[in-house]
C-alpha cells in the first residue's frame, strides 16, 4: 500500500470513527406476542441497536481502502485497529495479551501449504483476534461467560479483472459490525447482565477458521466458565439464493443445545423468525467459528441469514447492499437471547436427546470433569 492508501485509510477511520461517537441511535421497537411484554431493561437494549451506525462501521471496513482483509495484510492490521478503537469508546476491558489484541505469529500457525511463503520473513506477519468484555454484575455469575463472535477478515485482493478487491461486507464485515454495535448496546446500558459478555472479533476464519481455533488452544478466559457462544456470519443479506429471508435467520446446529430454544423464544418477542434449515444448519455447523468452541464442550452456534448469495466470495459484496434494518432486527434478536442467557442462573446444556450432539457432550463431560 503506498503513502497515500495509507493515509487515506487512516483518515477514513477517523472519519467515521468520529461520526459513529457523534450518533444517536432511534430504533423502533419490537412488538412481542400477546400474553408476554417485554421488561424496561430489555427494551432499552433492543431500542440502542442502530442500523445507521452499523452501517458508518461496515462503509469503512468493506472499503477498498482495507483491500479485503486478507490474513495478513496491512488491510486486516487497520480493520483490527478499527474494532479495537470501537470497543474502547464502548468501554470495554481490554482481554488480550496487548490490550484489546490476542496476538499470534502467522508463520507458525498459518495452514502448511501457506507457511512457505513466511518462513524466511525477518520478523514475526502478527495476526490478531480483538477482544473486550463487559464485566456481569453479580459477583458469582460474573465469573462465567457468553461469547458474541465474528471474523473480521476476508479474501483480499484476487485475480486479473478491472475490480481485484474483494470488500467482504456481508462475509463477515456484517457480522463483525453486529459484534461492535451490540457491544455498544450492551455496554451502553445502566444495569449490566449477571454473566460477563466478552465480545471478539476473529481473524483468518477464510483460511480455515484459523483465529477461533487459536483462541481455543489459547483462551482468554476459562473453557470451563463459558457457558455460550454465538457466531454471526453473513447476517446483512436477504437475497438469499433459496429467496429473500426477511426477519428471518438460521441457527447452525439449531437443536443440538438449549441455545437454539433461548434464540427462537427471544425471535419470538422480537418478531424474528429462528430457523433450522433442513439442510444448512447441520451441514455448516462445522464450517464456521463456532466449531472451535463446540469441541471444547461449550455450546455454540452461528447465525446467518444466506447462507448463498449472488457476490458470495466475489468482488461485488459491497456495503450498499445489505440490508441494514433486517440486520438491525436479527441483532436484536441475538442481544436478547444474550441477557436472558447472561441473567439464568441456568447455563445451557447440549440436548441429550440428539445423538449429532453426542461429542459435544462429551467434550463438556469432560471439560466439567477436569474442572
Amino acid at each position: 500500500m503506498s503513502k497515500f492508501r495509507g493515509l487515506q485509510a487512516a483518515l477514513l477511520a477517523g472519519v467515521f470513527a468520529a461520526g459513529v461517537a457523534a450518533c444517536v441511535a432511534v430504533a423502533s421497537q419490537p412488538t412481542p406476542p400477546a400474553g408476554e411484554v417485554l421488561s424496561p431493561a430489555q427494551s432499552q437494549l433492543l431500542g440502542t441497536i442502530s442500523p445507521d451506525i452499523m452501517r458508518g462501521h461496515l462503509a469503512f471496513l468493506a472499503s477498498d481502502a482495507l483491500e479485503g482483509r486478507g490474513t495478513p495484510s496491512r488491510g486486516l492490521d487497520i480493520a483490527a485497529e478499527y474494532i479495537a478503537s470501537q470497543f474502547r469508546a464502548a468501554g470495554l476491558e481490554p482481554l488480550g495479551d496487548d490490550g484489546y489484541f490476542q496476538t499470534a505469529d502467522w508463520r507458525k500457525i498459518a495452514p502448511e501449504r501457506e507457511r512457505a511463503k513466511y518462513a524466511d520473513a525477518p520478523e514475526p506477519l502478527l495476526v490478531r483476534n480483538v477482544v473486550g468484555v463487559l464485566r456481569g454484575s453479580d459477583p458469582e455469575l460474573a465469573k462465567t461467560y457468553i461469547l458474541v463472535t465474528a471474523h473480521y477478515d476476508h479474501v483480499g485482493i484476487r485475480g486479473e479483472g478491472e475490480d481485484r478487491i474483494f470488500n467482504g461486507a456481508n462475509d463477515d464485515g456484517s457480522g463483525t459490525v453486529s459484534v461492535i454495535e451490540l457491544a455498544r448496546a450492551f455496554a451502553a446500558q445502566k444495569e449490566r447482565p449477571k454473566r460477563s459478555i466478552v465480545f471478539m472479533t476473529v481473524f483468518g476464519e477464510e483460511h480455515g477458521l484459523v483465529g477461533s481455533r487459536y483462541y481455543g488452544k489459547h483462551p482468554l478466559v476459562p473453557v470451563a466458565d463459558t457457558v455460550a457462544n454465538l457466531n454471526l456470519e453473513q447476517v446483512g443479506r436477504t437475497d438469499d439464493s433459496e429467496g429473500p429471508q426477511v426477519r428471518a435467520v438460521s441457527v447452525t446446529g439449531a437443536d443440538y443445545s438449549d441455545v437454539g430454544d433461548v434464540l427462537r423464544h427471544a425471535g419470538e418477542l422480537t418478531g424474528t423468525r429462528v430457523i433450522r434449515h433442513p439442510v444448512n444448519s447441520d451441514r455448516y455447523f462445522g464450517r464456521s467459528d463456532n466449531q472451535a468452541l463446540a469441541d471444547l464442550g461449550v455450546p455454540a452456534h452461528t447465525l446467518s441469514v444466506a447462507y448463498a448469495y449472488p457476490d458470495y466470495h466475489g468482488p461485488a459484496d459491497t456495503w450498499d447492499k445489505i440490508d441494514y434494518a433486517n440486520m438491525a432486527s436479527v441483532d436484536r434478536t441475538v442481544a436478547l437471547a444474550v441477557l436472558m442467557m447472561a441473567n439464568d442462573a441456568e447455563a445451557p446444556r447440549w440436548k441429550a436427546v440428539n445423538p449429532k450432539a453426542a461429542k459435544y457432550r462429551d467434550a463438556a463431560r469432560k471439560l466439567h470433569a477436569r474442572d
